[in-house]
């Protein structure tokens, strides 16, 4: 199935082989290991190295219910009136879906997904980069994009990748994309990256954002036997970078309001806040007043991730 589609999701596995999802993540990862097939993404792919990249209707099928959660709690971030860049890829597409109803907002973006998804919000205004188009994920790059990109300043960037780690931050496998996704940064006052838990701990070729530049991590929760994400996601959070997991359980002696089950903030041990007195585990608001007790902050969370 990998050969002939070049991609495919572990829940499309487990449907066509009529077997549980942990029973095709281990024939993947022993097919892996012997080199026939690499892990990405919530699936499997040819294996290719550093420089391979799925396509965008591979892309299209993986991990589809966590980049939709996380799109939610991505737009939750967004306030009226603001103006903000977003990158390409299928994670930001699902965010400019729910951009669409924040009225007076200004989005600029180098990719035609996104573009589409607003083209027809009537309160949103889309600002589109120059550059020449890469069909494989309909993104603009080159020269004309970065230009078009000088001189802008907005609050802030919403950028997905194919890999992120703590040692090396964001990363792509296309040299164009990961060119345009730092012109976008400069843009920026603040960087969100958004990321499914499958690309936690994955690396790849050109860096797009170090991790001092990562002010908030959007995520979903790491399955129980993901130990690589819950170590990643520790050490992200200790060099300063605010986590935010989409979909998080509650504790079950403080239950949350429902409208705030999909945008809980995980608080993880040993994390250093970006500014004084602030903690680095925010809501999809505003922060935390300094007043709040410990409690309302959330039990920490990242050691129970590996454990289970």
């Amino acid at each position: 199935m990998v050969r002939a589609n070049g991609a495919v999701s572990l829940r499309e596995l487990a449907r066509v082989v009529q077997t549980s999802e942990v029973t095709v993540r281990r024939d993947v990862r022993a097919l892996e290991a012997e080199g026939l097939l690499d892990r990405r993404h919530g699936g499997a792919v040819l294996p290719g190295g550093f420089t391979r990249e799925s396509g965008l209707p591979q892309k299209s099928h993986l991990a589809t219910a966590e980049k939709t959660a996380i799109a939610d709690v991505a737009a939750g971030l967004v306030g009226e009136g603001e103006a903000i860049v977003v990158g390409a890829g299928t994670t930001t597409q699902e965010l400019a879906r729910r951009l669409a109803r924040v009225p007076g907002l200004t989005v600029v973006t180098n990719s035609l997904l996104v573009a589409q998804a607003l083209a027809h919000a009537n309160r949103v205004e889309v600002v589109m980069t120059g550059g020449t188009l890469r069909g494989s994920n309909y993104a603009l790059v080159g020269s004309g994009a970065e230009q078009s990109l000088q001189g802008l300043r907005v609050s802030r960037a919403f950028l997905s990748g194919s890999g992120l780690t703590a040692e090396r931050g964001l990363s792509t496998s296309n040299m164009l994309s990961a060119s345009v996704d730092r012109a976008l940064v400069q843009a920026a006052a603040e960087v969100v990256v958004l990321a499914d838990h499958t690309k936690l701990g994955a690396d790849t070729m050109f860096q797009t954002v170090p991790t001092d530049l990562i002010t908030r991590l959007v995520t979903d929760e790491p399955p129980p036997h993901e130990d690589r994400a819950g170590t990643e996601l520790q050490a992200l959070a200790d060099q300063g970078v605010q986590i935010t997991v989409a979909g998080a359980g509650q504790n079950a002696a403080e239950p949350a309001p429902p409208a705030r089950r999909a945008r809980q903030d995980v608080p993880l041990p040993g994390q250093r806040g970006r500014h004084p007195g602030a903690s680095p585990l925010r809501g999809a608001g505003a922060p935390l007043p300094a007043e709040a007790p410990p409690a309302d902050r959330g039990p920490a969370r990242v050691a129970d991730l590996r454990r289970r």
